[in-house]
């Protein structure tokens, strides 16, 4: 791996957050950054203010090693969740390294974990990034419908067959969210 820093880049700290930043080895446009501390509402804007610098500088295959991200608020996801939509238009994407079980938690809870492709370590990012495999497909997962026979709204967390709690119909949502009698 590189150690090769980017221009214009000083790696210092933002508000209980220190970013260190450097170029991804043999992957064009990318970039790796390494995270300690915590990203919150108090600091996320500027964390994107920094991020997106970054991108608007050529830069599109990007890794975040989390391995020294002790927490990420909500608000903290929603700046990631900001970058994949910037990098989208560009082609770009983003690998997350060493992920804390706390913060992997939060993408879960929130339902992101599906867009960001985890890895164990940048290596593996870098092969994820350059095979384009880090994409994630855009699920209609969860889905709110309403039960074709009762009419009584009903929420599916994700694809498979479910029992209406009202009319005990069987139903069955698959993997794009259309609802059937099942």
């Amino acid at each position: 791996m590189s150690s090769k820093p980017i221009a214009n880049f000083d790696n210092q700290s933002v508000d209980s957050l220190t970013i260190d930043a450097t170029e991804l080895d043999a992957v064009e446009g990318g970039a790796v950054f390494y995270l300690k501390g915590y990203i919150d509402t108090y600091n996320s804007h500027q964390f994107q203010r920094r991020i997106n610098q970054v991108i608007e500088s050529g830069y599109h295959r990007l890794v975040f090693h989390c391995g020294g991200l002790a927490y990420i608020s909500s608000t903290g996801i929603g700046t990631f969740v900001a970058f994949l939509k910037v990098l989208e238009s560009k082609s770009g994407d983003i690998a997350l390294v060493q992920v804390q079980p706390k913060v992997y938690e939060v993408f879960q809870i929130l339902g992101f974990s599906e867009f960001f492709a985890f890895a164990d370590d940048v290596d593996h990012a870098r092969r994820v990034l350059e095979s384009g495999r880090a994409r994630r497909r855009v699920t209609p997962f969860p889905r709110s419908f309403a039960c074709p026979v009762c009419s009584s709204r009903l929420r599916a967390q994700r694809s498979g067959r479910f029992r209406c709690s009202s009319c005990k119909t069987i139903l069955l949502v698959d993997d794009d969210g259309q609802v059937f009698l099942g």
